[in-house]
């Protein structure tokens, strides 16, 4: 039986997040679940325990009641781990850092039988540059042979690993290898990976980027408002439409759902539901951005064209761009907005209608 201590219980204070970088979203999940997630998909682990610090351990007990046993963490991370090793039911047991979400089956599966055969299993990589020891700005030696990057999982027997542990008499060990290594043997290396990266920065967390794109078109009539991006522009007619027709605001609207892979507004706010007559589309464009929100992802900028005859909207752009910065809560330079006649072509031309594209990105939280 294998059991696998997830280490969690840290903070991240070196990110300068406000809150536990585990719960950060990576690629659209938290840096937690992925962790989790590798080690479930392996196969390869029979036990989770996963050590927590005082102000996520509730949310974390519920979020993974069934799946795992959540113990209190303490002051560093070796007191988390023996407080956690005392759970352990496995023969032998693997300990991996939560910030280390990116772990693949073939580490996992050779830090195990690395285990069996050795004892022990330190993944680890070569390191590739040339390491100093320095003092006082002074190389006093360099070299890169014989030199690894020391990662997790370390797995070791769980009676070896414990033992260790119930010798301490300080709490401030940087690995759990240097542990074993000063009250067991000489630890051995297992397979790492570069992949296999250890989140401790805020450059670290790659922001994932997706594109969203929309388009709109109304028909003009007259006794309507015009209305584009919310702001209410002045002409002898206005777009038809269940809402408001906020033609600009609609094209938006797709292009935030496409990106995220939901549906068309329509699917959402159906020009069958009464509610939604005449309703003021910025309302609309709200609740899109909770739905993009309940995804991991904000809106970073955003392009558009207005194709219209007439009105001329030179001199009401920055009036929606402002308008639009705000309800996107972005900045007002990363909108750009620009607005285009059909030279006399098609029901654009012939004064019938305006169509909007909508192009813009959206970035994971």
């Amino acid at each position: 039986m294998v059991s696998l201590i997830l280490t969690c219980a840290g903070q991240g204070k070196r990110t300068g997040f406000d809150e536990n970088k585990l719960l950060k979203l990576i690629n659209g999940k938290s840096v937690i679940d992925t962790a989790f997630d590798a080690f479930t998909n392996s196969g390869l682990i029979d036990e989770f325990i996963i050590t927590a610090n005082k102000y996520d351990y509730d949310f974390l007990t519920k979020k993974f009641k069934g799946r795992a046993n959540v113990v209190l963490g303490g002051e560093t991370r070796t007191l988390s781990i023996k407080s956690a090793l005392a759970l352990v039911k496995g023969d032998i047991v693997l300990i991996h850092d939560g910030a280390r979400p990116f772990v693949s089956k073939e580490v996992i599966l050779d830090c195990i039988q690395t285990v069996k055969k050795f004892g022990s299993g330190i993944a680890s990589i070569p390191t590739p540059e040339t390491i100093a020891t320095a003092i006082n700005g002074e190389i006093l030696s360099a070299t890169k042979e014989n030199l690894y990057t020391v990662q997790t999982p370390q797995g070791f027997f769980t009676k070896d690993i414990k033992k260790a542990y119930d010798k301490l008499v300080t709490f401030d060990y940087p690995d759990d290898s240097s542990i074993y290594k000063e009250f067991i043997g000489i630890p051995h290396l297992s397979k790492g990976d570069p992949k296999n990266k250890k989140l401790t920065f805020k450059e670290d967390f790659k922001l994932e980027t997706r594109v969203g794109t929309g388009f709109d078109c109304h028909k003009l009539v007259e006794n309507r408002r015009l209305v584009l991006g919310g702001v209410v522009i002045p002409h002898d007619k206005g777009l038809l439409g269940h809402s408001d027709a906020d033609v600009l605001i609609h094209a938006i609207m797709d292009a935030l759902l496409s990106s995220v892979g939901l549906k068309d507004i329509g699917y959402y706010f159906s020009d069958k539901d009464p509610k939604f007559k005449d309703i003021d589309s910025t309302i609309l464009l709200k609740e899109v951005l909770k739905m993009v929100d309940e995804k991991g992802y904000k809106v970073d900028n955003l392009s558009a064209v207005i194709m219209a005859e007439k009105p001329k909207l030179l001199k009401h752009i920055d009036s929606i761009k402002e308008n639009l910065a705000k309800l996107l809560n972005i900045e007002v330079d990363k909108i750009g907005l620009t607005a285009t006649t059909l030279e006399g072509l098609g029901f654009v031309g012939r004064e019938e209608g305006i169509c909007v594209k909508a192009d813009l990105l959206v970035t994971s939280k």
